[in-house]
């Protein structure tokens, strides 16, 4: 058994053994760490299959900034774990399926590579400078500009209707307005007021000697 293979059976085991963590563990919080765990293995195979980009792009946007957006927002909220166990069960069945599906499919395409089903030779070497960041890039700005374009306006369409449906002004929520506090003016905040510098001393209280 070469290095390589090792090493992906490695990370292989890490995934699964993360994956089931991610959906088995009582704390939300375990379970949002298990997923940064699963991430940074994947980006690992991606890696040995020579998918630079992917991997980067899986730590960078998933482990860097998603996944520590959603554990901060984990710890700070105050979660009812019991609550949220209600019903838990009731997903197996569709869970199961989608599983089954997907099992399904990664088998489909790994038998077709290793039995060569689909009748195609095996891959050709690739030269040392050979870059798949370069050519993904080429194909996405190249071939497939117009549906990364469409994906694009996709996805800002969709960030900025869920800033709509969630900005809701309430009436006892004070809120700052800036355009007042810049066009402010002086009159508007400062009065001057004419008074006396000083007062005139007041009267001594008698005292008990003079009183006598």
């Amino acid at each position: 058994m070469s290095f390589q293979l090792f090493v992906f059976y490695l990370f292989s085991l890490i995934l699964v053994g993360a994956s089931l963590k991610v959906i088995t563990a009582r704390n939300p919080v375990h379970s949002a760490l298990f997923l940064v765990l699963a991430f940074v293995t994947a980006s690992g195979l991606w890696m040995l299959l020579e998918a630079e980009f992917l991997a980067i792009a899986l730590v960078l946007v998933y482990v860097g900034a998603v996944m520590v957006l959603f554990l901060f927002v984990v710890m700070m909220l105050d979660i009812n774990i019991d609550r949220l166990r209600e019903g838990y069960w009731d997903y197996l069945v569709p869970a199961l399926v989608v599983a089954g599906i997907m099992v399904a499919e990664m088998t489909v395409i790994l038998a077709g590579r290793y039995f060569r089903l689909d009748g195609m030779p095996a891959p050709a070497a690739k030269p040392e400078t050979y870059s798949n960041t370069r050519e993904l890039g080429k194909l996405i700005y190249t071939q497939y500009v117009y549906p990364f374009e469409l994906a694009s306006v996709i996805l800002l369409v969709a960030i900025v209707a869920a800033i709509a449906l969630t900005l809701r002004r309430r009436k006892d929520t004070k809120f700052q307005n800036t355009g007042r506090q810049v066009a402010v003016r002086r009159q508007d905040r400062v009065r001057m007021v004419s008074m006396p510098s000083e007062k005139p001393a007041a009267a001594p209280l008698p005292t008990d000697e003079a009183a006598g």
